[in-house]
């Protein structure tokens, strides 16, 4: 439908919780937010109406998300964001950077070459760009990430890479310790691209050096660096301590215990922290054997592993994320709201039409009943709606 009001919902817009409220979209475009004070609309403009326990907030962006659904963004196929525009939505997310994992040169070229491609495809969850993460990590912290494509931090690569995405690389995990970092942090810095430090073994010490000059992201909070020392604090200590770090964090009780996820809610707090899946090709597939990276991922029930029981990538939906935040945590639909879109947005710098459930931006609203996804809207478009098949 190119028009309709949703009517008598909560609303977080503007960082604030609005009770008693209604949402107009026009053509992909949200014109209004305020409160439901009409006693009626016009008549040729469709109302859905929902009870007091509902709540609209801002589409999901997702910035770290390898595949699902039966597809990875290493497949460089048209599919693969066919497949997830269609089931993002599902989950709640209308947006997402497509992540790279680390691979041969050839092969994460023509990856990026199909993400450019797709860029900006209207009427589904939208790719907004790319995420790379690797080849420019320390091999000691890969994860699961495939030994034998690591590679030094290599400005001309980058550049190489960026070429194939047609400029669309807006993360980059790297690892600030290797070799050549130092040119590709000031690279990255040069074009705006956000630097997410990552599969790393820095120090605290080099990273407040770091974060002096410039804003940056940490990969996967607590995940592939080492853990929170008293005589070490590191990545962790860092990224609760340095206002200038903002942090991503995979709320799946597995990657992140509910006392950690705790823990960098209340030091690190809703202004800094980004929800992420990191989900790959076996999210929403049956339990059983996927490949990643070119290795044997083993799914059963919510958990992937390599053969070595290394966790690999996660089958994590954002909305689960987010009731899992709110079991974990005392988080808002406020600090939701942040989390899964307002400082995605406010990073990427398209605050001015995403992020945010406000006249003027596009029309990316989800509605949870209590802590449930009931409705997915991607540019104004129904694209999912609990209980309808």
């Amino acid at each position: 439908m190119r028009e309709v009001i949703l009517a008598g919902l909560n609303v977080v817009s503007d960082g604030l919780f609005m009770d008693n409220a209604y949402i107009h979209m026009r053509n992909g475009k949200i014109v209004y937010v305020g409160k439901n004070d009409k006693t009626s609309f016009p008549a040729h403009i469709p109302v859905r109406t929902y009870d007091d326990d509902t709540t609209a907030l801002p589409g999901f962006i997702d910035v770290h998300i390898h595949g699902g659904y039966g597809v990875d963004v290493m497949d460089a196929t048209e599919d693969v964001f066919t497949t997830l525009g269609e089931k993002l939505p599902t989950e709640g997310t209308t947006a997402y950077l497509a992540t790279t994992i680390t691979s041969s040169k050839a092969r994460t070229v023509q990856a990026l070459q199909q993400c450019a491609q797709s860029v900006k495809k209207l009427g589904s969850a939208e790719l907004l760009g790319v995420h790379l993460e690797g080849p420019f990590i320390h091999p000691d912290k890969r994860g699961a990430q495939p030994l034998q494509h690591i590679e030094r931090a290599d400005v001309e690569m980058f550049a190489e890479f960026q070429r194939a995405a047609d400029g669309t690389i807006r993360i980059v995990t790297l690892a600030p310790e290797i070799e050549g970092a130092n040119k590709l942090l000031q690279k990255c810095n040069d074009e705006r691209v956000i630097a997410s430090i990552g599969h790393t073994t820095v120090d605290y010490e080099t990273l407040e050096q770091l974060v002096q000059d410039k804003p940056m992201h940490v990969t996967h909070l607590y995940n592939a660096m080492p853990g929170l020392h008293h005589r070490a604090p590191g990545v962790v200590g860092a990224a609760f301590t340095f206002p200038s770090l903002k942090s991503e964090l995979i709320v799946d009780g597995m990657h992140s215990k509910a006392g950690a996820v705790r823990s960098a809610f209340q030091a690190i707090g809703s202004d800094r922290l980004f929800l992420i899946t990191d989900s790959m090709r076996a999210k929403g597939m049956p339990d059983g054997d996927y490949d990643l990276g070119g290795q044997t991922v083993r799914v059963h029930g919510e958990k992937a592993t390599l053969e070595d029981g290394t966790l690999a990538g996660s089958v994590l939906r954002m909305n689960d994320a987010v009731r899992l935040m709110r079991t974990f945590t005392d988080a808002s639909w406020e600090d939701v709201a942040k989390m899964t879109s307002w400082n995605q947005a406010k990073a990427l710098n398209i605050s001015n039409r995403k992020g945010n459930v406000a006249a003027g931006f596009d029309a990316d609203v989800v509605l949870f009943g209590q802590d449930v996804l009931q409705e997915t809207w991607c540019a104004g478009q129904l694209r999912f709606e609990e209980g309808s098949k």
